[in-house]
């Protein structure tokens, strides 16, 4: 059986309990036997596997694979998969490139079973590497069962160093975080933006988030928010946020506004 985390919270409250006990949370689901097997099973057949097809064609080894990109209910995709992996990331066409889901970018990255890449999946620590993210996004996967918000905010970090490293502009940057649908909505909440905004023209969204982002933050550099400190204030935002719109539908409006009217901005110019 899979240890089930404990958020006793919601909100920016539930949160910091969360970030106080993650470690031994963590330590805990990662000793859970359906976890360990997972990742015993993959840390003894990875270096096996130099080819997409190798991958795809073991169920085991790709359930993981997926898992630590978040990528879970893409394991039936086997023709889509092997797609994304066969085609790399080199060639500007590859598909991997062309998708606006980042995540497939960043899983194809780490496998480098594409067209003109070496695979480093024989690499001493790639085992590691990926057994390290599918425990995080497993754990953050086994909290949204009971809250969605603080799934997409245990998410973020990872997210976001990938974008950065990932991605060599800001505009790119950006570009990644819009099409990267959890992140995304970390961001809408976090810098009040209505999710209709998605139905407009792409570099007016494009200009809204950074617009946003330098009035509530001070900074629209995506960089900047891989720091701890901005970053927290990111997820707070986030969370005070969602936790007032879903006030607001049950009462509404009154004690949201009150929730939110409480909350200052990081650099004191948050409006609403």
């Amino acid at each position: 059986m899979t240890f089930q985390p404990i958020v006793p919270l919601t909100g920016y409250v539930g949160w910091r309990f969360l970030q106080r006990t993650l470690e031994p949370q963590q330590e805990t689901f990662n000793k859970s036997q359906p976890i360990i097997r997972d990742t015993t099973y993959f840390r003894e057949n990875i270096a096996k596997v130099n080819s997409a097809e190798e991958l795809v064609a073991d169920r085991r080894l790709l359930s993981v694979a997926l898992g630590a990109f978040g990528l879970d209910e893409d394991i039936n995709n086997k023709f889509f998969i092997k797609k994304v992996l066969g085609d790399g990331i080199i060639d500007e066409d590859a598909l991997a490139n062309r998708l606006s889901d980042k995540r497939y970018f960043a899983f194809a990255s780490a496998f480098g079973l594409g067209k003109g890449s070496i695979p480093r999946t024989g690499l001493t620590f790639f085992a590691d590497e990926i057994v390290g993210r599918f425990e995080k996004e497993q754990f953050a996967r086994a909290v949204g069962e009971s809250n969605q918000d603080m799934r997409l905010a245990l998410n973020t970090t990872d997210k976001l160093r990938d974008i950065v490293e990932n991605n060599q502009t800001n505009t790119g940057r950006w570009f990644s975080i819009m099409g990267d649908a959890p992140l995304r909505k970390v961001f809408e909440n976090a810098l009040g933006l209505p999710a209709s905004i998605g139905t407009i023209d792409i570099d007016q969204q494009l200009e809204a988030f950074r617009d946003r982002a330098e009035a509530v933050f001070g900074t629209d550099d995506v960089s900047a928010f891989t720091d701890p400190d901005l970053q927290e204030d990111l997820i707070r935002l986030f969370l005070v946020r969602s936790e007032a719109n879903q006030l607001s539908a049950a009462t509404g409006g009154s004690v949201a506004l009150t929730l939110l009217q409480s909350v200052p901005s990081p650099v004191q110019k948050l409006t609403f």
